[in-house]
């Protein structure tokens, strides 16, 4: 029994990349024995196994047979006689396809070293067409490695296109596509992912609601990205996937956004997000922004029970550099409509049904006040 580390732990560190988690190969075992030494086996098609201390990962090395369509479709074989170069084999990209021992000496039959020195994103071989998975996790590594200066090898990138033409990512869950998404929105590089995604024409199974993709929404994209860093805007991490993902997806239409949570499998976060961005948007673009229109946005995202998704809002205007002047105006707007009160009303002489109404026209006339 041989154990090595493998796939994003070895590359990240050759990288000097920050390393996040640590997966290991083990060669020569089978399941009777790693359970006996305390091992928790997890995997049920193939066996991945937790360390009874660390809980990192360690799976027996394997070698997978196509026997049906997706990235489920795999036969595995995990018997002990399988080599550490044939479990490397079945790897998407060499330079994830580099094994370290516990001496740190590093096995590299697919020249994964090689690559990482040419920046290079490289298929092993044929076998790379049978996962469609593969399109959106190469498309993943591309984003997140921009900035190193790594891109796709031409035959791996005419490869992808042709996967995606054989209609192959059709066969991909919704759910599945979003963990890809949310990986990159952890990174902030969903607009580099996507701007590979529409180079290979798959922009339609990946996020059919958005119409195209152009390097002008990277650039545009990438300038805010610039701009938070720049300005030492303070947005927290689960906000700026948020923020950042509203922006990547604002040429989408308000029609297409009803039901994208079942259509897509988008958290309802993301979801009431864009939807309150792009219902915001179309009222700016108005040529008139009166008091009426500003007291129907407010009653749509229901800011007096909800005010959460309003200060949400305010950080994806900050995000997305829309003028500081309305960006004021709104949350001036908000204070002073929420500070009128049902009590205020009744106080006016509002009974019943009526007081409804009251509310409304005291907060149209709070709005106008903070407009003027």
């Amino acid at each position: 029994m041989k154990v090595y580390l493998v796939g994003g732990a070895v590359r990240d560190a050759l990288l000097n990349y920050p390393v996040v988690e640590h997966d290991y190969v083990v060669v020569g075992s089978t399941p009777k024995e790693m359970q006996s030494l305390g091992y928790k086996q997890v995997g049920k098609e193939f066996p991945v196994f937790l360390h009874p201390q660390s809980k990192d990962e360690y799976a027996l090395a394997r070698k997978e047979r196509k026997n049906g369509q997706g990235y489920t479709g795999f036969i595995c074989d995990f018997d002990p006689s399988v080599t550490l170069e044939e479990d490397l084999y079945r790897r998407d990209l060499t330079i994830n396809a580099i094994a370290q021992d516990e001496n740190g000496q590093l096995i590299d039959p697919y020249q994964g070293q090689a690559d990482i020195k040419s920046r290079l994103l490289k298929h092993i071989g044929p076998a790379f067409s049978e996962d469609p998975l593969r399109i959106l996790r190469v498309a993943r590594f591309a984003a997140r490695y921009h900035h190193l200066g790594f891109t796709i090898a031409p035959e791996t990138l005419l490869l992808m296109k042709d996967m995606v033409a054989s209609g192959e990512l059709k066969t991909l869950t919704k759910e599945r596509i979003w963990l890809e998404i949310e990986k990159c929105l952890k990174t902030n590089t969903l607009h580099l992912f996507l701007e590979v995604i529409n180079d290979i024409n798959a922009l339609a199974d990946v996020l059919p609601i958005l119409p195209s993709w152009s390097n002008l929404e990277t650039q545009k994209i990438t300038r805010a990205n610039q701009f938070v860093a720049t300005r030492e805007i303070l947005i927290d991490s689960d906000t700026l996937q948020i923020c950042h993902f509203c922006l990547c997806l604002e040429t989408c239409s308000s029609a297409d956004l009803k039901h994208i949570e079942q259509t897509l499998k988008i958290p309802s976060n993301f979801a009431n997000s864009l939807r309150d961005f792009k219902l915001l948007k179309n009222s700016l673009n108005k040529a008139d922004i009166s008091p009426e229109n500003i007291l129907e946005f407010f009653n749509l995202i229901d800011l007096w029970r909800r005010p959460e998704r309003f200060d949400l809002l305010l950080e994806i205007l900050k995000y997305t550099q829309c003028q500081q002047s309305i960006t004021q105006t709104l949350q001036n707007c908000a204070m002073a409509s929420k500070a009128v009160t049902a009590q205020q009303v009744i106080a006016l002489g509002y009974q019943g049904a009526a007081i409804k109404l009251g509310l409304q026209t005291a907060r149209i006339a709070a709005i106008e006040k903070t407009l003027s």
